[in-house]
């Protein structure tokens, strides 16, 4: 229904699962695609992990993930369905940037530099939801100019925030995008940053490490300042509004008795 309304009709609809079944195959391998967009379930707890380690697709060639955190097996599945030349933006939890039991192959990640950006985005942005999320931007074979770095840009605070929402206007939309094409240091906002830069903090790529002066960070990287504000100011609104509600609820429903 999401792709008839926005006029796209020539696609092909799966349901499935995808980590042990892959619906898009070719014969023997998997079907490989120009660009992949993707938000793949967060750090599922039920997966056969077990089936990972000999995964007939070779979709573990950065290894296996933690059985409480399946987000490396799609991440890896993403990756192992790209063209040569194949793009990916991938929606995950900021977690995937920094879990330590997650190093190994975070370290595989950024040595075969296949990650281009790294984009984090403020909180409340999904519905029913305060979390902050964050874009990961692979490519298979980078331009000349992005070999051997990646630009880190933290838009946690490019948002429009209404009671408990937020959205991205079309100029937060567009500072975004010309930092990442401008791919250039930018006070507070961006940082191209070299693998060995990378390699110095244990293959970690938590934003706050190399863009400094939006948010305040704790020790494992994560927006703990600005994230644990908006959250509790978001809670505040959304409890405000469901109060109002019910009374409103309550009211219609004693008139309504009224009236019988």
């Amino acid at each position: 229904m999401n792709l008839v309304l926005h006029g796209v009709d020539d696609f092909a609809i799966a349901r499935g699962d995808t980590l042990e079944r892959p619906a898009f195959t070719d014969k023997d391998r998997l079907a490989t695609f120009d660009v992949v967009l993707a938000n793949p379930p967060y750090s599922i707890k039920q997966w056969n992990r077990e089936a990972w380690t000999s995964d007939p697709w070779g979709r573990n060639f950065l290894g296996t993930p933690p059985q409480g955190r399946a987000d490396y097996a799609f991440f890896q599945h993403i990756l192992k369905s790209l063209d040569k030349g194949g793009r990916c933006a991938i929606l995950f939890p900021h977690g995937v940037l920094f879990r330590k039991e997650e190093a190994d192959m975070r370290q595989k990640l950024v040595d075969a530099d296949l990650v281009d950006c790294v984009l984090g985005l403020g909180a409340n942005l999904f519905y029913n939801s305060p979390m902050e999320a964050c874009v990961v931007i692979c490519r298979k074979d980078k331009p000349t100019k992005r070999r051997g770095h990646v630009i880190f840009i933290d838009a946690v605070n490019e948002v429009t925030r209404e009671r408990s929402m937020s959205y991205l206007k079309p100029e937060h939309q567009q500072r975004i995008a010309d930092a990442y094409h401008a791919f250039k240091d930018i006070e507070g906002f961006a940082k191209v940053a070299i693998l060995d830069e990378i390699r110095a903090n244990d293959g970690n790529l938590s934003i706050p490490l190399y863009v400094r002066g939006n948010a305040v960070s704790d020790e494992k990287g994560e927006y703990a300042a600005d994230g644990l504000k908006d959250t509790i100011m978001a809670w505040v609104t959304s409890s405000r509004s469901l109060e109002n509600s019910i009374k409103d609820l309550l009211q219609n429903i004693g008139g309504q008795n009224e009236n019988l």
